[in-house]
């Protein structure tokens, strides 16, 4: 298991350098100039061409690429530094440190949300196959992998927010700060992200686990007369969990993908939102910091599946 950790690590530092690379050149190759953003149509008219020079070179702009490119690697590796904002001029780390919190609070109950509803929804739908709640939540599931969440977030919200005036429209507020109006801010948003792990994760569940009741070892726990849980919970479904964590650890960077459009549509100050904004005026140090994080994060949700695939199938084995 150690050797295959410390290889998967060596894997994943390629990955992310691979990364780097793509993202620092595809930035740049784009049209326009950050410079022309950081400094407005009045200002520019004001601007001689010697001070747009000094701009840039404040910035390292006027370097050549692979130049900008070991500034900015050399800085992250010896001194963690993620650079500084070309619009904002604050650190990088800074803002990520206020917005990554509000994205993992928005992605991780989606999450848990989407494992505790859609494998029972799963596993009820395979045991009662072919009655009426398999077909209800089979078409459900095939309704909600279908609707794209973000004009999902806006019927919602023109339905709870603005007809029936039930619930804000926008914002985020953190739970310790007033958790009721947290609570009531997040129910639009992580309903969105919800929606399609729930629904994935019901029909994986459902065909894993009529699969699994094929097995004999499955007719062998039922002609001893063991009950309908025992036999479910103790053989079954440990090994029709198995497809399921894949989805489950590929759903972990789609939620964070996914909060891309939630947050615009609902307001969300989170990493999505960054994102968008940061892209759209070309701010380079928030665009490569931030699908620095989201790759790392993608890398240890792959790598923690692969290690649960031992703990729930004994007969896997690392070498």
């Amino acid at each position: 298991m150690t050797a295959f950790i410390i290889r998967r690590l060596i894997q994943a530092l390629v990955v992310l350098f691979l990364v780097t690379l793509m993202v620092f050149f595809a930035m740049r190759l784009l049209p326009g100039d950050p410079i022309r953003m950081l400094v407005s149509q009045t200002q520019e008219e004001e601007f001689t061409r010697e001070q747009l020079e000094a701009l840039r070179h404040k910035y390292g702009l006027d370097q050549p690429l692979y130049i900008q490119y070991i500034q900015w690697v050399g800085n992250l590796v010896i001194h963690g530094d993620l650079g500084e904002s070309i619009l904002n001029h604050i650190a990088v780390e800074e803002e990520i440190l206020k917005r990554l919190p509000i994205t993992f609070h928005l992605g991780s109950i989606a999450f848990i949300l989407g494992l505790l509803i859609g494998i029972p929804a799963g596993v009820v739908c395979a045991i009662r196959r072919g009655t009426w709640i398999d077909t209800v939540v089979t078409t459900l599931s095939n309704i909600g992998i279908t609707v794209p969440n973000f004009w999902l977030g806006v019927l919602l919200i023109y339905l709870f927010g603005l007809y029936l005036g039930w619930l804000p429209v926008m914002g985020y507020t953190s739970p310790f700060q007033d958790f009721w109006q947290s609570t009531r801010q997040l129910i639009m948003p992580v309903f969105c992200l919800t929606i399609f792990p729930i629904s994935g994760i019901a029909r994986q569940t459902r065909s894993s686990m009529l699969e699994v009741m094929r097995q004999d070892y499955i007719r062998t726990a039922w002609a001893k007369g063991l009950r309908e849980r025992l036999v479910i919970s103790r053989h079954a479904l440990r090994n029709g969990l198995i497809p399921i964590i894949t989805l489950a650890g590929m759903g972990i960077p789609s939620l964070l993908g996914g909060s891309v459009l939630i947050e615009t549509v609902f307001s969300i100050p989170g990493m999505g939102r960054l994102a968008v904004s940061s892209l759209m005026s070309q701010d380079y140090p928030y665009v490569q910091a931030i699908t620095l994080i989201m790759t790392a994060i993608v890398i240890i949700s792959n790598l923690l599946v692969d290690i649960a695939y031992g703990w729930l199938d004994p007969r896997v084995r690392y070498s």
